[in-house]
């Protein structure tokens, strides 16, 4: 129990400190780039704008801090939410976390834009994160706060079989006995039954 919850505050606060990271980083004012951005609702056109109008580096920068920026999602989330569909469940919290800061940077922050490629790429982050690592340490956390006595029962405990009954070889042995005891008596009969036939002749 005491591992568990320190792995729950751990992951919580984590959790608490990439929200803070992730506000910083989306809900910063950028006056200078209030004239040059523009809300994008089109899946791709940012990609594409990347690949034709920015360096290999700075397209690397941009897609691939928005990929490491979902990352945390897909390894934090899958603990805290139930062990049933967490896959899934990871996903559409991400996607509805990101799709409010989106529509507050458009709405609200100076230089800042809704773009729906941010969305997918954080998304695709927060998939990633989930298969790297995420995925392992859920289900580490799930089995062991489901079934903690399987932690302190020893092996060979568990693997013992069920005692067989101790009446089955009595029973098995006095068969035995009343089968040798009726060969015996056929073979006397025709014993006697030769020795007389003998006389006879």
């Amino acid at each position: 129990m005491l591992l568990q919850v320190t792995i729950l505050v751990a992951v919580f606060l984590a959790m608490v400190g990439f929200s803070v990271v992730l506000a910083k980083v989306t809900l910063t004012p950028s006056p200078a780039s209030q004239d040059l951005v523009t809300s994008n609702l089109r899946p791709g056109r940012s990609l594409r704008q990347y690949a034709e109008d920015y360096t290999f580096l700075a397209a690397c920068k941009q897609a691939g801090g928005n990929l490491v920026l979902g990352m945390p999602f897909g390894v934090l989330l899958p603990v805290l939410v139930p062990r049933r569909l967490r896959m899934v469940r990871m996903v559409l919290l991400t996607v509805l976390v990101i799709v409010v800061v989106e529509l507050v940077q458009g709405a609200l922050v100076a230089g800042r834009a809704f773009d729906i490629d941010d969305i997918i790429l954080n998304t695709a982050g927060a998939l990633l994160g989930y298969l790297v690592l995420g995925r392992r340490l859920s289900h580490r956390y799930h089995v062991l706060a489901a079934e903690p006595w399987r932690e302190t029962v020893p092996a060979p405990a568990r693997r013992q079989k069920p005692a067989r009954p101790r009446t089955a070889k009595p029973t098995a042995k006095r068969t035995g006995r009343a089968a040798t005891s009726w060969t015996r008596a056929r073979q006397g009969v025709r014993t006697r039954l030769t020795r007389r036939r003998g006389r006879k002749r």
